[in-house]
């Protein structure tokens, strides 16, 4: 299971308006059990996609990046992993400063 510890929200621009609804980009520090297929010495962030659309709201995308190296990992979080992350974005979408 993954621990968000911290976390960066941004709004995606879109001077074309070729995107539907509003995206947020999310950079959140997270923290496996040493155990974890995930786990890393040199840690671990999710940047993290979420759409805010009338009367929709959903996690699009995420990536796994090594913190020190921000080297791509490609894995696949478990769903009760994604679970988290969607819901942490739903809670914090509202919280960029622009």
């Amino acid at each position: 299971m993954i621990t968000i510890t911290s976390y960066t929200v941004e709004l995606v621009k879109d001077p074309f308006g070729i995107l539907t609804g509003q995206r947020y980009e999310f950079m959140l520090d997270i923290e496996v059990e040493e155990d974890d297929e995930l786990y890393t010495d040199s840690g671990l962030y999710i940047r993290a996609i979420y759409n805010v659309e009338a009367g929709s709201e959903k996690l699009l995308n995420y990536e796994l990046y090594e913190k020190t190296t921000q080297l791509y990992l490609d894995y696949d979080l478990e769903e009760d992993e994604v679970a988290v992350v969607a819901a942490f974005c739903k809670e914090h979408f509202q919280d960029t400063s622009e």
